[in-house]
């Protein structure tokens, strides 16, 4: 049995997300409004929508990279499975030049992956590993 992933419409012009072919991974979301972004500046840009992500779940907001070509960068997001806000799109324009978005736009992706929700708790130790401590840049460039 296929599930489908339900979405509502907090706004009557809002468009619901697509897939531009089957078996793409993310389902494009739309910009609900116009938006004038000046070079550096972030903003949350709204969808329109709402989803419900199913429990076992987490919707990841990402790039699209027709986007990069524009100079805009996502700046993610998590959509946990008991959240049913509207789904914001985080946006920088990293490019030296403004960048305008028209309602109706597609601006990121919205990759819906399983997730092991495990009860937290807390240890004395952690069980040793190859790896260890090491960090930022510790197996090379």
């Amino acid at each position: 049995m296929r599930r489908s992933l339900p979405f509502r419409k907090l706004r009557p012009d809002a468009r619901i997300p697509t897939r531009a072919h089957e078996d793409d991974a993310g389902v494009d979301l739309y910009c609900a409004e116009d938006v004038r972004l000046a070079p550096g500046e972030g903003r949350v840009i709204g969808t329109g929508v709402a989803v419900a992500v199913p429990a076992g779940y987490v919707g990841l907001v990402a790039d699209r990279s027709s986007m990069a070509r524009k100079g805009l960068k996502t700046a993610g997001g998590v959509i946990d499975a008991g959240y049913r806000g509207e789904v914001g799109v985080v946006l920088w324009n990293i490019s030296r030049e403004p960048v305008e978005l028209k309602a109706g736009d597609r601006v990121a992706q919205l990759l819906v992956l399983p997730v092991a929700v495990l009860p937290v708790s807390e240890a004395d130790e952690l069980d040793a590993t190859q790896r260890g401590a090491g960090g930022f840049g510790s197996t090379g460039s």
